[in-house]
């Protein structure tokens, strides 16, 4: 039988058309006959199985390493950009870096892909089985050319590789045809065996690995069928190229393109891992991780540095951390200083870390740096972690490597936590807060550990015992509670906004959420809760609309995880960050009327009483602010002591009456007043503001003014003193007119004047 009688038999079996039953027997009696004539027979382009080329993948490293599988599917444009700021700027290297060797190579090669003699270079192949029926196939590799020399020569446009064969220059490196030998001088190249059910399409991944420098090409694959039949695929002219039609740009890079490298000689390659970086977690799991680098080169590498894609989710911690107990090295200790680790703002946005310029990395020692980690958000979250290094011999054409690592993990949520705050209505720069936690998972199980406000301005109390509040002292999964507390600012002049985002709390801000016998606080001034702070301001960052003071939280609280195989339960932190909190409305002024509730007068010796009072405003905004306060005569809604009204059924407010039993109960009207006795339309207000009906008081960013105010009474009775407003304005600094354009807040306005009762009573 004739190699041409073989081809034409194989193109028909290969045929999807024909049943099941008669490809079975085509199939059986033809490898009968192949096995009667004692021959192994090669068949260029044989469809068993059917090779899809638009799924064929080349994956190689140059400058570029991978980690992992994941990482090298990657999109390159999310890596560029990682390592924008860190790789060697463009502008000091040569367009195409093969440049510096004009001379040593041939003009094609300037085109060529790299790669590093000792690495890898992985194609995957898509396998379809056309037929309905399983076949077997073995020995799946690829077909080299690999020389020492910058040969142009090009393999045969129909694919046959018996030239190489006859060539003693080539022999011993190029799998030739009936060739299965993976070992060679030059290369060294991997093989699979598969079994392919019927219709089943099957990826595999084939591996050539270039012993020495020179030109390497990968021409095509091979396999064998049955154990009968040798399959060749030639790559150079099975692959359709794409045709350019005249004035449009040229297509991308096509696969045959990657099919042609360059290969120098062997350079230090990084290989690092995160341990214990968990791919299933709650959301605020707080843990320290260790990077692992490791150089299996005996040439040593220098100039380490690591960018991290989202430092909200992973941070750099500093080298001392690796031998401190987690989490115990979190807790505050009584010999810690007040002052706070303040933060960069611009090496945290940069985000890239620079390793300490004693520290290199050998094939004698790993590398083990520590890590921070917390789970910032609910959801499905890649982490990309690039690490650019330098060679110590700077000889080969290659002077950098960068190694990229991928990290995926599902975050799944834990606590909801949300603030609701309100000023306080007897007090200046005192507020109500209120805290709700709902535990969101399916079976965990919490202990709220402490509440931090972030900034040494802050006074933070519990308003009731903990023990009213968590009697179990344990968040069970389902479970909502609800906390108060007072909250306290004592923000002064002076104060910038690095005081209010630093975490100093100097222990007034931060509160235990457990019993007395609990153990000790964390210190949220310190990493990671102050870095991981840092990057939830940014993320949570809103445009400011109002005046005033906002307030960030830190919630803290823990788990135990399930002791098994004789471990001990480890303990597990969480923190939940709520940032820009605000506490104050779109007034930057507050003020808080001041002065007896209530006095005594004879209005039978004299006419009317003059009571003092006053009113204390302060700009808690970072301008000048000019208020004006206006006082208005007009009959305000009182409860008159009217000792000649009758006391009729309608009748509500004081008055006189003959027997406390027939007292009515009064409640207000739908606008919250309450209805009194019409006075008579000749009748005089009950009381007026004496003095100037307007004052003006300016005030120095984040100051208070007592401004003295006075009624004069003309008759008993409750008195609501709200008939007042009062306006303000921003005023501008000197210089900073032009800013106030592009600023969102309010410039002025007016509010409306507090409740405030007095009563006055008529001294017997």
């Amino acid at each position: 039988m004739s190699d041409e009688g073989i081809k034409h038999v194989l193109e028909v079996l290969a045929c999807g058309h024909q049943s099941k039953a008669t490809q079975e027997l085509f199939l059986r009696e033809f490898f009968r006959i192949i096995e009667e004539t004692g021959k192994t027979f090669e068949v260029m382009r044989l469809q068993l199985p059917v090779i899809n080329f638009p799924l064929m993948k080349v994956v190689f490293e140059d400058h570029r390493t991978y980690a992992s599988p994941t990482a090298a599917s990657a999109k390159e444009s999310l890596w560029q950009s990682l390592e924008e700021d860190i790789i060697p700027s463009h502008s000091v290297m040569k367009t195409n870096w093969l440049e510096s060797q004009p001379k040593i190579l041939p003009k094609k090669y300037k085109e060529s892909n790299v790669c590093v003699a000792g690495e890898a270079i992985k194609v995957d192949i898509s396998l379809k089985n056309p037929l309905q029926i399983p076949i077997s196939i073995s020995n799946v590799s690829l077909i080299c050319k690999h020389s020492t020399e910058y040969d142009d020569t090009e393999s045969d446009a129909n694919g046959h590789l018996i030239e190489y064969q006859n060539n003693k220059e080539f022999r011993a490196a190029v799998s030739v045809s009936g060739d299965f030998s993976l070992e060679t001088s030059l290369f060294t190249l991997s093989e699979v065996d598969i079994s392919m059910r019927g219709g089943e399409t099957i990826l595999v991944q084939l591996t050539v690995t270039p012993k020495i420098e020179g030109s390497l090409k990968i021409i095509g694959v091979r396999w064998k069928l049955s154990g009968s039949v040798v399959g060749v695929c030639n790559f150079q002219s099975d692959i359709v190229r794409k045709k350019v039609a005249k004035g449009k740009r040229k297509p991308k890079q096509s696969v045959k393109d990657n099919l042609q490298f360059l290969v120098i000689k062997s350079l230090p390659r990084l290989e690092g891992v995160i341990h214990d970086l968990p791919t299933t977690v709650c959301a605020g799991d707080l843990r320290r991780l260790t990077l692992e680098l490791r150089n299996p080169s005996k040439i040593s590498v220098k100039n380490l540095k690591m960018r991290i894609s989202h430092p909200r989710f992973l941070n750099v911690a500093a080298q001392e951390v690796m031998n401190s107990e987690f989490p115990s090295c979190l807790e505050k200790q009584a010999s810690s200083s007040q002052s706070c680790s303040q933060v960069d703002d611009a090496k945290a946005k940069n985000s890239v870390f620079v390793f300490p310029e004693t520290v290199a990395s050998s094939w004698e020692t790993p590398l083990r740096w520590p890590l921070w980690f917390r789970a910032a958000a609910s959801g499905s979250i890649s982490l990309y972690i690039t690490i650019y290094y330098e060679m110590e011999d700077g000889s080969s054409v290659i002077t950098y490597r960068t190694l990229r690592m991928q990290y995926n993990l599902e975050v799944l949520p834990s606590l909801e936590v949300s603030f609701q705050t309100s000023r306080s209505p007897s007090r200046l720069q005192e507020f109500l807060v209120r805290m709700d936690v709902i535990n969101k998972t399916a079976s965990e199980t919490f202990q709220v550990h402490q509440l931090s406000c972030v900034g040494d301005q802050w006074e933070l109390a519990l308003l009731q015992p903990i023990d009213s509040v968590m009697p179990l002292k344990f968040l069970m999964a389902g479970q909502a509670l609800s906390y108060f507390f007072k909250l306290k600012n004592h923000r002064t002049r002076g104060s910038t906004e690095d005081d209010i985002s630093s975490l100093a709390t100097s222990g007034r801000a931060d509160v235990s959420l457990l019993d007395s016998d609990s153990p000790g606080l964390f210190d949220a001034s310190i990493p990671p809760l102050n870095l991981f702070h840092h990057q939830e301001r940014v993320h949570q960052e809103r445009h400011k609309q109002g005046h005033g003071s906002t307030v960030d939280f830190i919630l803290i609280s823990k788990s135990w995880s399930d002791s098994s195989a004789g471990l001990p339960r480890t303990t597990k932190v969480f923190s939940h960050h709520t940032c820009h909190c605000r506490i104050a409305s779109n007034s930057p002024i507050w003020w808080l009327m001041d002065g007896p509730r209530s006095v005594g007068h004879d209005f039978a010796a004299a006419a009317f009483c003059e009571i003092n009072l006053s009113m204390t405003i302060y700009n808690n905004s970072e301008d000048a602010v000019s208020v004006r306060i206006n006082t208005f005569d007009s009959t305000p809604s009182v409860n008159l002591v009217n000792p000649g009204a009758s006391s009729s059924g309608d009748e509500v407010g004081w008055h006189q009456t003959s027997n406390p039993s027939e007292a009515k109960v009064t409640s207000p009207d739908v606008t919250g007043t309450r209805v009194g006795k019409a006075l008579p339309t000749e009748s005089v207000s009950p009381f007026i503001w004496s003095g100037s009906s307007s004052t003006r008081v300016n005030l120095e960013p984040l100051t208070s003014v007592e401004v003295p105010l006075q009624i004069s009474v003309f008759s008993p009775g409750t008195f609501d003193l709200s008939n007042y407003s009062l306006h303000w304005n921003l005023v501008p600094s000197s210089g900073n007119e032009g800013g106030r354009e592009n600023d969102s807040r309010v410039s002025s306005g007016t509010c409306n004047g507090h409740s405030y009762h007095i009563t006055v009573l008529q001294k017997e």
